[in-house]
């Protein structure tokens, strides 16, 4: 099989399941991390209910696992390609980022995240959707990675900023947030000309 066919089905793509940046590991998720991943979610969700409609007083360890496990299977057939992000050299898990809404034809991605709340403004969310975007451009080739953002959200705007992306537009009444409001929505794209 050709190196061209070989890029044209990303189930074929060697991407690797563990990430390393300066201060993080990024490890693709698997069975039994229900449990590290639950706790997490339960310090921060005072915060993450604000933001993410996953996150609600019914979340718990089962909620991890199940979504541990999907995570796993979506990493394995290029669906998503999620990431726990742990902090070195505890191994202490300190949130999720991810890539996700792929169109393998150009290819794009978007990318999500979010952070323990007791680990907010160290740098650790921009240097792991560093890692990530690193990787999304030399092992799937990206030509246009993006973030999307509820304009409110001035913390996610940042790290977004942080991490190279340019701010293209704020689209205005775009989806439905937490709580029924509409939202306004910031997408920041980051550009890659050439290949590799």
């Amino acid at each position: 099989m050709s190196e061209s066919e070989r890029a044209m089905n990303p189930l074929l793509l060697e991407i690797p399941t563990e990430l390393h940046g300066e201060r993080l590991t990024l490890r693709v998720p698997r069975a039994g991390d229900g449990a590290i991943v639950h706790p997490s979610v339960r310090d921060s969700l005072p915060e993450l209910k604000r933001w993410m409609p996953w996150a609600t007083d019914a979340y718990n360890e089962r909620s991890g696992e199940e979504w541990c496990r999907k995570a796993a299977a979506n990493f394995l057939s290029r669906e998503q390609l999620q990431f726990l992000i742990f902090l070195r050299p505890e191994d202490r898990h300190v949130g999720n980022v991810g890539a996700f809404k792929f169109n393998w034809d150009i290819p794009s991605c978007e990318i999500g995240y979010w952070l323990h709340t007791a680990h907010t403004g160290r740098g650790y969310m921009t240097e792991a959707v560093g890692v990530l975007k690193d990787m999304l451009r030399s092992r799937i080739h990206a030509r246009r990675v993006e973030i999307r953002s509820d304009a409110e959200n001035l913390k996610s705007r940042r790290v977004a900023e942080l991490a190279g992306f340019q701010l293209e537009g704020i689209l205005r009444n775009d989806s439905v947030a937490v709580g029924g409001r509409l939202r306004n929505s910031c997408v920041f794209s980051s550009i890659f000309n050439s290949r590799g």
